[in-house]
């Protein structure tokens, strides 16, 4: 691994407190809340989607303490990949940021298609590509242009969602008892929630629905991505990882109670978007074009997201010797335009794949996606587990640390086993035992590229030698 160039070729700092903050919480709430809520309900049931999303909220407070530590202490745009390559190996770094790169890359990809499809309700006689195309210019223009400017329009992103959200979970306590009268049926009160309807397919598929979980809190690592870029990282890193986990976990079980209190969990499963049903119900002015409105700017915000961790993580690998160089340059502006053009490309690739190849590539790189998120807090939770070794004898003080993990090493190694135990469940699901595959064959494919790249940069190295 090189050292990293300095000075000219370093990103601004200029994301300050309220951009970080609605960052990491703009990531979490969008598709995996608005439409998979719903869907996972009808799997698991009440009960189970609560214990499943209460559990991942677990396993997401101890990804991002363990984050917090080293990004507080090691503030890089490289994040996880880079502290991977540090405290792991750097075939670990190399594999976990390809993976990611790759994943991130591709959601992009599959949130700009569905936002040209929501915009059909609109515009029914506009091609879903045309959209594609308009909002990828955006998105393409707001990363291009500053940091600033990306941090500002996800600031405005996230903000439509969490006002949305906090507004549907007043409607919808209204609702439950009565205060707010619903349509074609009478206050439901708790009766959804009897023992008989919280386990209606038992206690196993749990397990089995753990993935949609992750997905839906993917996106709370991009607090680390933008840590090297942010004012102050030492102070408002930790507060954003307070304030986050408390709204993320708040915002998500109370959408589940109110949800799984109004619909019957069969009944869910047959809803595109309960949000959209519950305030149509209600009788809320327009409600269907709202909520429709909202979950364009979810998908957009996600979108946006990606493309900016693609980004900055891919110019970290360039400048860590582990992507091509031409990546690791920055613009006038301070943005690394040429890994934000590549990020772009291949986004724009499996954009073509959900039309073309859905029953092949494009189901192959979700396999990728999905399975890289568990990965990364692997790699995440096994950083901070070495860092903290290392740190101390090195003859580091504990004290000096500004952010610590409590109870190490107890809370890395559960936050392991965790997301160890969730991979190995999937490979009792048939419908997902060839998703865990493809991305554990990936992730070999990385390190045996990683393999043969290192050896054939020390032969090069070799042959530079100069014997005179």
């Amino acid at each position: 691994m090189v050292e990293r160039e300095d000075q000219q070729n370093q990103l601004n700092r200029s994301m300050k407190r309220r951009h970080l903050f609605m960052l990491s919480l703009g990531g979490v709430i969008g598709t995996g809340l608005f439409l998979n809520a719903g869907y996972t309900i009808n799997q698991a049931g009440a009960g189970g989607a609560l214990i499943g999303y209460l559990f991942g909220g677990i396993i997401l407070y101890l990804v991002m303490v363990c984050l917090g530590e080293l990004a507080v202490h090691m503030p890089v745009t490289g994040s996880f990949q880079t502290y991977a390559s540090k405290f792991i190996s750097p075939s670990a770094g190399f594999s976990l940021g390809w993976m990611y790169f790759v994943g991130s890359a591709t959601t992009a990809g599959v949130e700009f298609t569905a936002a040209g499809i929501l915009m059909k309700r609109w515009f029914p006689d506009v091609s879903v590509w045309i959209w594609c195309a308009v909002f990828i210019a955006l998105l393409f223009f707001l990363n291009a242009l500053t940091t600033r400017g990306f941090a500002e329009a996800e600031y405005w992103f996230a903000g439509i969602k969490v006002v949305a959200v906090i507004f549907f979970i007043i409607i919808g306590f209204a609702a439950i008892f009565g205060i707010i009268p619903l349509a074609d049926r009478p206050a439901p009160f708790l009766e959804n929630l009897v023992p008989s309807g919280l386990f209606p397919a038992g206690f196993v598929i749990l397990f089995v629905t753990m993935m949609n979980v992750i997905f839906s809190y993917q996106g709370s690592e991009l607090i680390g991505i933008a840590a090297g870029e942010s004012e102050e990282p030492e102070k408002n890193i930790p507060r954003a990882i307070r304030n986050v986990l408390f709204r993320i976990i708040v915002f998500y079980l109370a959408s589940i109670v109110i949800l799984s209190a109004i619909f019957p969990s069969k009944e869910l499963g047959l809803l595109e978007s309960p949000f959209v049903t519950l305030m149509d119900m209600a009788g809320i002015p327009f409600a269907p074009d709202i909520m429709n409105f909202v979950i364009l700017t979810a998908i957009l915000s996600v979108g946006n997201s990606c493309i900016y961790a693609s980004t900055r993580l891919l110019w970290a690998m360039a400048q860590d010797g582990m992507a091509p160089k031409r990546f690791g340059k920055l613009s006038k502006r301070k943005v690394p335009f040429a890994a934000l053009v590549f990020t772009m490309v291949f986004s724009l690739l499996s954009l073509l794949t959900s039309f073309i190849a859905a029953d092949t590539v494009f189901v192959l790189l979700m396999s990728i996606a999905g399975i890289s998120v568990t990965i990364s807090w692997i790699g995440i939770a096994l950083s901070q587990l070495l860092f903290r070794r290392k740190y101390l004898q090195d003859g580091g003080k504990l004290e000096e640390l500004q952010y610590k993990v409590p109870f190490y090493p107890l809370i890395p190694i559960i936050c392991i086993v965790f997301c160890v135990s969730i991979l190995i469940f999937l490979a009792f699901d048939p419908t997902q035992l060839i998703g865990l595959l493809v991305g554990l064959g990936f992730l070999a494919v990385c390190y045996i590229s990683y393999y043969f790249k290192n050896k054939k940069d020390k032969l090069i190295a070799n042959n530079d030698v100069d014997y005179r």
